[in-house]
């Protein structure tokens, strides 16, 4: 994987996005959230959502993930929240993700905001994120953001019907958060501590505010992101390992 050549598969990704609107439903807003113009949310969508296999939004949910980042090593817990938070008149569900250093100590705490649309489509409509040092001090909020304010833009994380050639961005705010994914494989097979996985959706994810680094992210049914791994440019690695259901 080392061998990705990095300008290709983001010139690849590039097109693909041309092609956004015939791929990603753009009834969600008022321009599909896969072109660079601003997009406002229409909450009407919203009004009876469905869920999403690969991306479910069931409050109570607890999965836990460990990993590396080159020598230093993480635990991670995220848990979908019975909390919501409305933004462009759409309520979103909050998710909780607490990031920690083997030693416990506090390394990232980020509270993301989704919602499922009328179709089954999971929007990213922003993050509250915080890094720490191991004092205990905030060291950052780099990459905090909202759609609707200073000119950010929601986002995709999860199509209602993910199909390799899919391309789309996750969150826009020029300078701060710029996430991009295309899906590469919809029947990957994915084994981890927990357990093997069938029918996995493969994504390549990106941004240009890092430019080089690529993630390869697995998506299993009824849990969400089950390993991502960086294949250029990074070394960052995580793997589920446990999930609790309410």
């Amino acid at each position: 994987m080392k061998t990705i050549s990095i300008a290709a598969l983001c010139t690849s990704a590039a097109l693909a996005g041309g092609a956004v609107a015939a791929t990603l439903p753009a009834h969600g807003a008022d321009r599909p959230a896969g072109t660079t113009s601003a997009a406002r949310i229409d909450p009407s969508r919203f009004s009876h959502p469905v869920g999403n296999p690969y991306y479910p939004l069931q409050p109570g949910m607890v999965t836990r993930l460990r990993g590396s980042d080159g020598p230093q090593r993480y635990r991670e817990r995220v848990l979908v929240t019975h909390r919501t938070r409305t933004i462009q008149g759409v309520r979103t569900r909050v998710v909780l993700d607490v990031l920690r250093r083997l030693d416990g100590s506090l390394a990232e705490k980020t509270h993301d905001w989704y919602a499922d649309d009328n179709d089954g489509n999971v929007w990213y409509l922003g993050e509250d994120t915080a890094t720490y040092d191991r004092q205990g001090h905030v060291r950052s909020r780099e990459g905090s953001w909202e759609a609707g304010v200073h000119g950010a833009t929601a986002g995709l994380i999860m199509p209602a019907d993910p199909h390799p050639t899919d391309a789309y961005r996750q969150e826009l705010e020029h300078g701060k958060a710029e996430d991009q994914a295309w899906i590469v494989q919809r029947n990957a097979v994915a084994r981890t501590p927990y357990r093997r996985f069938r029918d996995v959706v493969k994504s390549f994810e990106w941004s240009r505010l890092e430019p080089g680094v690529v993630s390869q992210k697995l998506y299993g049914k009824g849990v969400g992101i089950v390993s991502e791994r960086d294949v250029a440019g990074g070394h960052e690695s995580f793997v589920l390992v446990s999930v609790r259901r309410p």
